[in-house]
């Protein structure tokens, strides 16, 4: 019985992140002033907040119940940065699939690039939150979310190469 309640559980999450992923694959929203929906991302404050070294750092400058306080706040907040890339790469997948019908074929290709980069992101996304959260729960356990970091990179990236072929209005300043 509870085997079978493990299955039924694991089968919704996995609906629920399809259905996440095809959301922000189809959303039928106009990509006129696209950059208004870019919500800025500090790659270097996020790095910090899930740097191994530094949370050993605060772990030996602090009391316990002053670390394990200090922790949950820093994964609350390294949370929040992940929701916002995820979000951003919903965006930016809209935008790649508008230039993938590009008659040029440098445009169509950097297109598919950026879709391809956007859905790995949030598919990287939707596997580090719970981790993060799980780490809320138990401050002792350190989430890595590394690959969300190397991917939103990856997709700015793209998104300036893109730029360059395809009109996109102040996107790349706004990432």
């Amino acid at each position: 019985m509870i085997f079978s309640a493990i299955f039924v559980v694991i089968g919704l999450l996995a609906l629920g992140l399809l259905f996440q992923l095809k959301r922000g694959h189809t959303s039928a929203r106009v990509l006129e002033n696209l950059a208004g929906h870019i919500r800025s991302v500090d790659i270097e404050a996020f790095r910090n907040l899930i740097d191994p070294e530094e949370e050993d750092f605060l772990r030996h400058r602090l009391p316990p119940a002053e670390f394990r306080k200090i922790q949950r706040e820093r994964l609350r907040a390294a949370v929040e940065y992940i929701s916002c890339a995820a979000q951003n790469a919903a965006t930016l997948l809209r935008l790649g699939e508008a230039a993938r019908g590009s008659p040029d074929p440098a445009t169509a290709e950097a297109a598919e690039k950026l879709v391809d980069h956007a859905i790995r992101l949030r598919l990287y996304a939707f596997q580090a939150i719970p981790r993060l959260y799980f780490g809320i729960i138990l401050p002792g356990w350190h989430p890595s979310s590394l690959r969300v970091v190397e991917s939103y990179e990856q997709l700015t990236r793209q998104v300036v190469r893109l730029g360059l072929q395809y009109p996109v209005q102040g996107v790349s300043a706004a990432l």
